[in-house]
């Protein structure tokens, strides 16, 4: 399903969490090879690419900053008029459990959560997701290093605070909690997320050929990085 194809009246319509930091704090293993500043500025292009599909997406668009900094960039940004929930916990399982249970209290129940770097996926892989909840209590878009770019759950997910997070581990060990608590679980396309200059340099050369203006600014911004495989000195 394609965010163009015709929605029955009768299909559930599923919210989109975004978590994110400011691009000053995102993303800085990045900086030992192309410094802070481009550190920076590739967080922030990675963002773009992210609210790039959110500002099409059918449901509502919730943006999930990692503390009150993070907040407070964010309330200044111009980002759009869209809710925002403030990370809580120490490690990204505990945040995702804390945002879950603040955005269900609300009365929101098919939730999709993604990061800001991931720029591979876009409107039809974030619809194939809302269509698998329908058959499935949550749906894992797998990332091709052991984690996940994408979380979607129809239920409140179980205590994950303890799980492997930032590890090649990390899914299986979802995917065995979720068992434990027996969930249904369906699994998309593995896709690549940015963790370093390698995969920032793999993203760019993959998305050459999109049309969308924010995947087209972070090929061009990429391609004029001066040199962007470099080592550091």
């Amino acid at each position: 399903m394609s965010l163009d194809a015709p929605r029955s009246p009768d299909t559930p319509v599923s919210s989109l969490i975004i978590f994110l930091k400011a691009p000053q704090r995102s993303k800085r293993r990045l900086a030992v090879r192309i410094g802070d500043a481009g550190a920076t500025a590739a967080a922030f292009r990675l963002l773009a690419c992210a609210l790039e599909d959110a500002s099409n997406w059918p449901g509502q668009v919730v943006l999930a900053p990692a503390d009150a900094t993070d907040a407070a960039w964010l309330a200044n940004s111009g980002l759009g008029p869209h809710e925002v929930v403030v990370q809580q916990g120490r490690t990204l399982g505990e945040r995702i459990n804390h945002v879950d249970a603040v955005l269900r209290s609300r009365g929101l129940e098919r939730l999709i959560y993604i990061g800001a770097d991931c720029p591979a996926l876009d409107g039809s892989y974030l619809e194939r997701a809302a269509a698998a909840l329908d058959r499935a209590d949550a749906v894992l878009g797998p990332a091709s290093d052991g984690g996940v770019v994408l979380m979607a759950a129809r239920r409140a997910w179980p205590p994950i605070g303890d799980l492997a997070w930032s590890t090649p581990a990390l899914r299986e060990d979802l995917l065995e909690r979720l068992a434990e608590d027996l969930w249904s679980v369906d699994c998309l396309n593995p896709l690549a997320d940015v963790d370093s200059v390698e995969d920032l340099i793999t993203a760019g050369a993959e998305l050459t050929a999109d049309t969308r203006p924010a995947r087209r600014a972070f090929v061009e911004w990429l391609q004029a990085l001066d040199p962007p495989h470099a080592e550091a000195s």
